[in-house]
């Protein structure tokens, strides 16, 4: 019935760096952007699917890193996209691209275009391409970790935080369940205690920023396992990691920061599927009030959500206005994906608000 639309906002607003070295951030772009993700089976009380977070694609969850010249290539291409052929041709050159740069010990290079690979794998729906770019990735950062660890780095730094956070969504992508909940309850452990035991260190000692990074990389970690999470049915204990996630963004990054905002809904989200609709609300106008202030680029996503929640609490007048409002938006944005399913949205609210004859 009423889905979520789903927000291709990549996540990397919460950039940190370890002290010794740097990786580039998770920001879990699964699938190519703009792809919905799936409805959450555990709506309550048969009101459809509950909010879909801000995502790019299906989770569990996956590789992301920053978009490259390839992907927005296709991008470029149309609906459509390359012919099968085509794609599978260009993704075979990525991965020996990929390959290559492994050899040449250009680590950082070749995880940016196993990226694209990986967008590439998914907008051709390419199962074995898939497949293999997520093993490649996954020896790649098991490889990139090991050589860290070996010139003395320790397991808290928060480059390899990072690295283990990719490798959970790894394999949460891959279905390796046990894994996959190791290496996040690993990430989240280990910094809530890193920062505990450097809370009171002196700037002289331990700077404001690093402080500051570190809660960063704790929200992102908190942000994933939500996601996670929610995605395999578990609302309510989504719901207290992206509380906590929103805690760090709204004190380090300010309420009007485009994370925050993302998070607000993803807070709704939960919210929703759990029948707290009332709760939902109120974190879905607030978040989309947010992104009117800053001129937010998934405005259009986020009124789409609100008005989803506002047809699960059958206030149908209201819930019209804020479609329309979310088409408009979606139609100067030239978001088609979106237009299509507002617009499947307004015809199904039309037959739900109908008095009955």
């Amino acid at each position: 019935m009423y889905r979520f639309l789903a927000v291709g906002l990549a996540r990397g607003l919460l950039r940190v760096a370890g002290r010794r070295g740097r990786c580039h951030p998770v920001c879990l772009l699964p699938g190519p952007p703009g792809a919905r993700a799936p409805p959450c089976r555990g709506a309550p009380r048969g009101r459809g699917s509950g909010l879909v977070p801000l995502l790019a694609a299906p989770l569990p969850a996956a590789l992301a890193w920053s978009s490259r010249p390839a992907a927005a290539e296709q991008e470029r291409r149309g609906a459509g996209g390359a012919a099968a052929g085509d794609a599978e041709a260009e993704i075979i050159q990525l991965l020996k691209r990929a390959k290559l740069c492994i050899m040449k010990d250009e680590p950082e290079e070749a995880e940016l275009i196993l990226h694209d690979a990986l967008h590439l794998a998914h907008k051709s729906h390419n199962t074995e391409a898939i497949t293999y770019t997520y093993d490649l990735a996954e020896k790649l950062f098991k490889a990139t970790m090991s050589y860290l660890l070996g010139a003395g780095m320790q397991q808290e730094d928060n480059a390899i935080i990072e690295i283990s956070l990719k490798l959970a969504t790894i394999y949460a992508a891959q279905s390796r369940q046990e894994l996959a909940l190791a290496g996040y309850e690993f990430c989240i452990s280990t910094l809530e205690e890193k920062i505990e035991r450097e809370r009171e260190l002196s700037e002289d000692v331990l700077s404001a920023d690093d402080k500051a990074n570190t809660r960063l990389l704790l929200g992102m970690c908190l942000d994933t396992y939500a996601r996670y999470l929610l995605f395999s049915q578990q609302p309510s204990q989504a719901q207290r990691m992206y509380e906590k996630a929103l805690r760090i963004s709204e004190e380090i990054l300010g309420e009007r920061h485009p994370q925050t905002i993302v998070l607000l809904n993803d807070l709704a989200t939960t919210l929703d599927t759990q029948g707290r609709t009332d709760e939902a609300c109120v974190h879905a106008q607030r978040a989309s009030d947010l992104a009117r202030q800053v001129e937010h680029p998934e405005l259009h996503v986020l009124l789409s959500n609100l008005a989803a929640v506002l047809t699960h609490r059958e206030l149908y007048a209201q819930a019209e206005e804020t479609y329309r409002e979310a088409l408009r938006q979606a139609e100067l944005k030239r978001d088609e994906a979106s237009v299509q399913h507002i617009r499947e949205e307004l015809a199904e609210l039309a037959r739900k608000s109908r008095p009955l004859s």
